[in-house]
């Protein structure tokens, strides 16, 4: 049943707020990257939507740069390189992968390439591999040649919080165990920043392909514990901690979609449409026929 529903996700891109099949310009058509205006020593670099619209970063030291989250694409990845050195004029030192998603690590072996440390905690690295697999047989064909086929492998920095230096700047890598959109999850903060991965989207719909959304909304308040002035998403524009409330609010309705349904008796896609009539012209709608199913799955096995 989920492996159909992916398909029928996937077919439903256009239609459903999806990214649309690649142009036949060059990669990078539609990517952005920028310095974050409130400051500027952090960059953001944002795919365009064949990549997914993934958001990247980089964070400025005196002597080069360190990046969060690889890109989904090879070629996001190069570009992500290109831009990010020619608006510093510094070159990237050190990547580290958040989550084991695939829009975090594809572009792990680009950076290597280009002579870039890339890093992971090892609860993440244990579990690329296998989530490498199972998204190599769902995106390939799609994207290939642009989508790896080795299994990408990042270095291991530990199994706990972490300081991580390059470039002559400084951020800690919290270590955070357990799931969410992701089974584990690094994030990254530097001076009232946290770089979070898609633990937040804004404005766009999550990933709840595991149905783990109380577990998620956990790893929201172990986030907002950390205090940061400002949330940089792995979808969507960077904020403030409004993002975490957001997020978490957004997490309730989805829980509360699926309550209030099978209370009524109801089906999944009632479910889904309650999701889409709450938020309005949130990006990749299509995301919620992979992640509602696994909320009602989730439910449907509390409380039978």
């Amino acid at each position: 049943m989920r492996r159909s529903l992916w398909m029928l996700g996937l077919l439903a891109l256009a239609a459903c707020g999806g990214p649309p099949g690649p142009p036949a310009a060059a990669p990078a058509r539609g990517a952005q990257a920028f310095r974050f205006e409130a400051d500027p020593r952090v960059g953001v670099y944002v795919s365009r939507p064949w990549g997914f619209t993934t958001s990247s970063y980089w964070i400025e030291g005196p002597d080069g740069l360190i990046v969060v989250d690889t890109q989904f694409l090879p070629s996001a990845a190069a570009d992500l390189l290109d831009r990010a050195e020619a608006i510093t004029g510094k070159p990237v030192k050190l990547a580290i992968v958040l989550h084991p998603n695939p829009d975090k690590f594809n572009g792990v072996a680009t950076f290597q390439a280009r002579g870039v440390r890339v890093v992971t905690s090892a609860q993440v690295a244990a579990l690329i591999p296998a989530v490498h697999t199972q998204r190599h047989g769902r995106f390939y064909e799609d994207h290939k040649p642009d989508y790896p086929n080795e299994t990408p492998a990042p270095e291991v920095f530990g199994d706990a919080t972490t300081t991580l230096t390059a470039g002559g700047v400084s951020v800690t890598a919290h270590v955070l165990p357990g799931p969410g959109c992701s089974r584990t999850h690094v994030v990254v903060t530097y001076e009232g920043h946290a770089f979070v991965g898609d633990l937040v989207a804004n404005g766009h719909h999550g990933w709840l392909e595991l149905g783990e959304t109380l577990a998620w909304q956990a790893r929201l308040d172990e986030i907002a514990a950390l205090q940061p002035r400002f949330v940089h998403p792995g979808r969507g524009p960077s904020g403030g901690p409004e993002l975490l409330v957001a997020m978490r609010a957004y997490l309730q309705a989805a829980i509360d979609a699926v309550a209030a349904v099978r209370a009524a008796g109801g089906q999944v896609d009632a479910a889904i449409a309650r999701m889409e009539a709450a938020f309005p012209g949130y990006g990749y709608r299509y995301f919620l026929q992979i992640g509602m199913p696994a909320e009602w799955r989730r439910q449907e096995a509390e409380r039978p």
